[in-house]
């Protein structure tokens, strides 16, 4: 908190007393404090209005306005409702001390006035108002940053829908193109140009795949998640639609549950976190592979979903490097393209829904992938 001194303040005093504001006066400027008078609530109102105090005193009785009114009207202004007021008066019956910290004073000083006292008063309230004012400093440079940060995740957004919209459209033209050549080239007894033109066609779909996931990336980050129940079973049938020219080319088999336990989850990102372990699975699992998808109790609170492969499992090295944080995906050396940028999106998806991702893996034992989402009631 910024330190508080006497020539850092402004202070108005009001009291129809002469001799008693002469003394206070005297007193309170001899300790480098800024002051101004009034003689009565209505030139008190005048003061503070011309020189916006850090704190007022004022005498509880005086004519044309008393302190009970001047500090209502003190409050009722948004200017001056900040300002804290301490009364000084010779009352002393407990209703007048409710009265006044009713109309919004913060304090009282019992006339006769012991100087002390009051200096002691007036510094512990303008430190209050001072750590008031750092709060709502603080809190309204937290609003800004949001108000910012808002503004990015639009930005990001927007730049996201653009790289969907014009990157995917050459893409989608030489899709077209490729599909001609591939079917004129068929017709021709040379096969290295078609070759060519299928790893051509490879390289489009992998860079439709990294678009999708910058995509993805940039929705999950600023995408402001509602839980709901998704329906594994659903899913699962979905994801395996997807795939059904891969479980084809591999020759795969997919095991499943009849049943499904219920969970808090994101559908559409539940859905990307199977469609991406089932992928692995049927590249990297055996020949032909050998998936079996379940779920089982992860304690009390979490169920985990799991996917098991019969390929040549994964070494101790390699497991570590699996699902590594999106900011520090660069800085590992995993080769197998399903093993880098796709597991750190499952983690970034999953963490988001409340759950934990791991592998549990033995060199030519196979390996189990999996995700925990959190149990319904």
């Amino acid at each position: 908190m910024d330190i508080i001194t006497p020539e850092n303040n402004t202070l108005v005093i009001a009291d129809d007393d002469p001799t008693n504001l002469s003394i206070l006066l005297s007193y309170l400027e001899n300790l480098n404090y800024n002051v101004h008078v009034a003689h009565d609530g209505e030139e008190a109102l005048a003061q503070v209005s011309q020189h916006k105090p850090d704190l007022i005193l004022l005498d509880v009785m005086m004519p044309n306005m008393d302190g009970f009114d001047a500090c209502r009207h003190l409050k009722a202004n948004e200017e001056s409702r900040g300002i804290p007021v301490i009364f000084m008066t010779a009352l002393t019956n407990t209703e007048d001390k409710i009265k006044g910290f009713d109309v919004g004073a913060v304090d009282y000083i019992t006339k006769p006035i012991q100087y002390e006292e009051v200096s002691a008063r007036i510094n512990v309230h303008l430190n209050l108002r001072n750590l008031e004012k750092i709060l709502q400093q603080q809190k309204m440079a937290i609003e800004e940053k949001n108000v910012e940060l808002e503004r990015k995740n639009m930005e990001l957004d927007a730049f996201a829908q653009f790289v969907v919209r014009d990157l995917k459209k050459p893409l989608v033209r030489q899709s077209g193109f490729t599909k001609v050549l591939l079917k004129e080239l068929t017709l021709l007894s040379d096969t290295e140009p078609l070759k060519f033109l299928e790893e051509i066609e490879d390289s489009r779909y992998q860079m439709l795949d990294i678009v999708e996931d910058m995509v993805l990336l940039a929705k999950a980050r600023s995408h402001e998640l509602v839980m709901e129940s998704p329906n594994m079973a659903t899913i699962i049938t979905t994801v395996r639609q997807h795939l059904s020219s891969m479980i084809d080319k591999y020759e795969g088999q997919i095991f499943t549950p009849l049943t499904w336990p219920s969970v808090w989850g994101y559908s559409p990102w539940i859905e990307k976190v199977w469609e991406i372990y089932l992928t692995n699975g049927l590249k990297y699992g055996g020949t032909p592979p050998h998936l079996e998808v379940g779920a089982s109790s992860q304690g009390t609170d979490f169920i985990r979903f799991w996917v098991r492969d019969n390929g040549l499992g994964i070494n101790a090295e390699l497991q570590e490097q699996l699902f590594t944080p999106i900011k520090d995906i660069g800085k590992t050396e995993v080769t197998q393209e399903g093993y880098g940028l796709k597991l750190s999106i499952v983690r970034l998806l999953i963490e988001k829904c409340g759950g934990e991702v791991g592998v549990e893996s033995q060199v030519g034992k196979g390996s189990l992938f999996y995700f925990t989402l959190p149990v319904i009631g």
